[in-house]
């Protein structure tokens, strides 16, 4: 069968027209989820005894950058640790966007059925110094980062998991 010039782009562009609606058809059934963790912001430090301290004068500032960082990213869900600092963080964004914070215990919680509870959603976690590393190398499932030093309040590690592939990055949020 001989195809002519004609014919032979009819049926380049049938191919290419083809192509384009499986790759559309296979992207559109991923199903991914966008975790965005981050510590808390500056604490008080004036009572080294104070166990749960609020934010201090920088800390609320960088709530409100946070609130910035956050204003063109769809969120779904967040959740935050139960102490002053960390709600005081995401309270912006919460107020913001009118989304409940949802209350966890890093002690208690099952990361693999918070994976499945999470699935094709966009979620905040507010943690940690010592909880956030933890948290994210539960959800990508190897031990990449370590404790945040305690001075570092601006850490936003990226976890994107569509179907088995897993991408991961932290940038540095001044």
């Amino acid at each position: 069968m001989e195809i002519g010039n004609m014919g032979l782009n009819n049926y380049l562009n049938k191919g290419i027209v083809l192509l384009c609606l499986i790759f559309s058809i296979s992207v559109q059934s991923q199903t991914c989820s966008e975790y965005y963790l981050i510590r808390h912001a500056e604490k008080l430090r004036v009572d080294k005894n104070d166990n749960n301290p609020k934010l201090n004068d920088l800390g609320i500032l960088r709530s409100e950058k946070w609130k910035e960082v956050f204003k063109n990213i769809s969120l779904d869900e967040i959740f935050s640790t139960n102490y002053n600092r960390t709600l005081e963080t995401v309270l912006p964004i919460s107020k913001q966007r009118d989304i409940e914070i949802k209350i966890y215990n890093p002690r208690n919680i099952n990361y693999t059925e918070f994976k499945s509870k999470t699935i094709g959603k966009n979620i905040l976690i507010v943690g940690h110094s010592n909880t956030i590393p933890g948290f994210a190398n539960s959800l990508i499932g190897k031990d990449i980062y370590a404790q945040i030093d305690d001075r570092n309040n601006s850490n936003l590690y990226l976890i994107t998991i569509c179907n088995e592939k897993i991408h991961y990055k932290v940038l540095y949020i001044k």
